[in-house]
Order: structure tokens, then C-alpha cells, then sequence
């Protein structure tokens, strides 16, 4: 699992040309920071922003978070909109779950991971972990979603009428901490691996590129400023 994780992360920075260092905007807005709400370009793209409420691996409100809204920078956002548009035609949508992720949102997964009292959600989010193995593989002190070009993601089945939408079965919930969240997981069933792929196939005609140790979690590859995290609220 970690050799999956340091490999990925090698491509990454690679293709981000990694010489050069992580630095913070001093943004104080999303408007100084380039960072548009995906409901300025898709009014009525299913959102539940997880970690604006208390149904999240940290069992509450995440730093940061002031509004239940997806930012991304504004050609991720567009790309993503892209996305959204094809699938429609075929009775399909996307359900977002996080977007860009200011960095003391961050910080605060860190605290919660150095807390091992704390094991509120280990139940439904890492049942087969022991809470010091998720900093690392799972949790970073630095994330890509601060830079405003990733998004966590699932994909929904409508009716004919475009009414009534379900979430497709992919296996897992978001943020289930487990080698079962693998995007290619060998013990999930044919069935929800198919959705998984089918997810995949749809955001890569945009340009975006899968996290395979969470099949959730798409990072844009033209990603605008692939070397700047952002700390604005979300709000």
C-alpha cells in the first residue's frame, strides 16, 4: 500500500515539475485566489460537502469550512463542469463531496490523526487500521486539494427524466480508510469495480487523473498553480 502511495505521489510530482518548492498565496479571498463556486457554472450539481458537517472521519466541522460549497480554480471548475455536462446526456451526474481544501483544514486532519484517544469514527471510517498508520498514506500534512484542483467525487443514475438520481454502488463510502477504497481493488465485486471504471473513464475525458489508493479522488492535470496551497475560508 505505501509503494502504491510513493509511486503515485512520484508521477505527480513529476508532472509538477517537483524542483521547485510548495509555497502559500497570501489570498485572504476566492477571489484573490482564483477560486469559483462550481454552482456559478452547474446551478444544480448535487453537492453534500462532508466535511462542513459532522458526518466526516472527524466527526465534526472541519477548520475552514464556513459553507457547504465546492471551490476549485476557475479552469478546474470549468473542466469539471465539462464533465458534468457530457454525463447528463447519458442520465448521469456527478455528487461532490470536497473540493479545494484550505490548508488549516488540513492542519486540522493532522491533529485529529496525532489524537488517539479519539476514535469516535473508527467504526465506519478505518475499521481494519489502527489510527496511527493513517498519517501518511491517507493523511498529509500538505494536500493537493489546497492548490485547488482536486475534487472527491461519485458519480449517480437517473431516471428518463433526469428526476430522481441515485449514487451508483462503488464499493465503499468516501473516506473509508481500507485497501477496499483502491480504485482497482482485487476483493470488490465486478459490479461496483465497473461503476468505479465507469467514473474513472468519464473524468479522464477532461483531464483528470485518479488517486488509486481512493477511488473517489480526482486531481486535474493542467492543474493552474501546481506548486501554491491557498488558506482562504470556504465560504
Amino acid at each position: 500500500m505505501r509503494l502504491l502511495a510513493i509511486a503515485w505521489l512520484s508521477m505527480v510530482c513529476a508532472a509538477a515539475h517537483a524542483d521547485q518548492a510548495i509555497t502559500r498565496s497570501p489570498a485572504r479571498t476566492a477571489a484573490e485566489a482564483d477560486l469559483v463556486d462550481i454552482r456559478t457554472l452547474v446551478p444544480d450539481i448535487a453537492e453534500d460537502i462532508k466535511y462542513a458537517g459532522h458526518d466526516n472521519f472527524v466527526g465534526v466541522p472541519v477548520d475552514g469550512y464556513l459553507a457547504p460549497k465546492c471551490l476549485l480554480k476557475r479552469p478546474v471548475a470549468e473542466a469539471l463542469a465539462r464533465v458534468e455536462h457530457d454525463l447528463r446526456a447519458q442520465h448521469q451526474r456527478l455528487k461532490l463531496w470536497d473540493c479545494y481544501r484550505p490548508a488549516r483544514a488540513v492542519a486540522h486532519f493532522v491533529r485529529w490523526a496525532h489524537d488517539l484517544a479519539d476514535t469516535r469514527t473508527k467504526a465506519e471510517h478505518y475499521p481494519r487500521l489502527d489510527k496511527r498508520v493513517l498519517l501518511g498514506d491517507y493523511i498529509a500534512p500538505v494536500s493537493g486539494h489546497s492548490r485547488g484542483g482536486t475534487v472527491d467525487l461519485t458519480m449517480e443514475r437517473c431516471d428518463a427524466r433526469d428526476i430522481h438520481c441515485r449514487e451508483l454502488d462503488m464499493g465503499t463510502h468516501f473516506d473509508f480508510f481500507d485497501v477496499r477504497a483502491h480504485t482497482d481493488a482485487a476483493d470488490v465485486p465486478p459490479a461496483q469495480h465497473a461503476n468505479r471504471l465507469l467514473l474513472r473513464k468519464a473524468m479522464e475525458r477532461e483531464g483528470f487523473k485518479n488517486y488509486p489508493l481512493e477511488w473517489w479522488h480526482y486531481t486535474w492535470a493542467d492543474e493552474p498553480t501546481p506548486h501554491t496551497i491557498y488558506d482562504v475560508p470556504v465560504k
